[in-house]
């Protein structure tokens, strides 16, 4: 279970708090780090120092240029948030998050990603509307600012606790789950739906209205199976060829897009 948890770090400036990070993943077992546009040099002395022993994780971490790439094989992405936003969504603690993760991790295709801002904004609307759900750690209110490692440690503990409870009591074999859409899918998926809601006239991206983040909350709130979400592209596509005044042709399931 724990291999398929990856800790993702969004523009961080510091590279201390890299080598933190790696030394908290290493104490919990876990062992996927991704690194989303760092404003530092990630490997350095203050790394390999901060990292205590655990610097193998910072020379085989991930670095890539996005947040859609750090997590695009992802079945559920979920982003720490300290603030409130003008659109409220779905909210966990970290204890929540451990107790869901034996079911989320039940599929052997599924995949966890934890995704942590930058050191001085955190992460950025946008970023958190790419994100099923939004996880708080209850600090003290008048002092609640956690170092980056410091919030790592508090969920990587977490997921610890989740995993060595499963090993003492290991759920009961069960039907295999169908196949989560991945967050790359729902990233084509969303790109088609606002296509498809320009060209009938119901969204005006001028004006948007927060129509697409409402949108978007719904669909990630669902959860929606690779097949659920073809059979949503499907009819998108169908929709499309009315609109352009094409005899739209029913083919019963649909196959995965293109």
């Amino acid at each position: 279970m724990l291999e398929r948890i990856r800790i993702v770090l969004i523009g961080t400036s510091h590279p201390g708090n890299i080598g933190g990070t790696a030394r908290a993943m290493h104490n919990m077992g876990l062992a996927d780090l991704a690194l989303v546009a760092p404003r530092c040099e990630p490997l350095t002395a203050d790394t390999i120092s901060r990292a205590s022993g655990a610097d193998h994780l910072v020379h085989g971490a991930r670095t890539v240029e996005t947040l859609e790439q750090a997590v695009a094989d992802c079945t559920l992405v979920v982003g720490a948030s300290a603030r409130s936003r003008t659109l409220p969504w779905p909210m966990i603690t970290p204890r929540e998050l451990g107790e869901r993760l034996p079911k989320e991790l039940a599929g052997p295709e599924s995949r966890i990603a934890l995704v942590f801002g930058r050191e001085d904004s955190g992460l950025s609307n946008a970023e958190l509307q790419r994100c099923h759900a939004h996880v708080h750690i209850p600090a003290n209110p008048d002092f609640s600012s956690l170092n980056l490692a410091t919030a790592v440690q508090v969920l990587a503990y977490e997921c610890r606790l989740a995993w060595l409870a499963q090993q003492e009591s290991p759920a009961p074999d069960t039907e295999p789950a169908q196949p989560l859409a991945s967050h790359e899918e729902l990233e084509h998926y969303f790109a088609h739906l606002e296509r498809t809601l320009i060209a009938i006239g119901f969204h005006d991206p001028a004006m948007p209205r927060q129509l697409m983040a409402r949108l978007r909350r719904l669909t990630l709130r669902s959860r929606p199976e690779r097949m659920e979400l073809n059979i949503l592209r499907g009819i998108l596509s169908a929709t499309e060829k009315q609109a352009n005044g094409e005899t739209p042709v029913d083919h019963g399931e649909p196959d995965p897009p293109a």
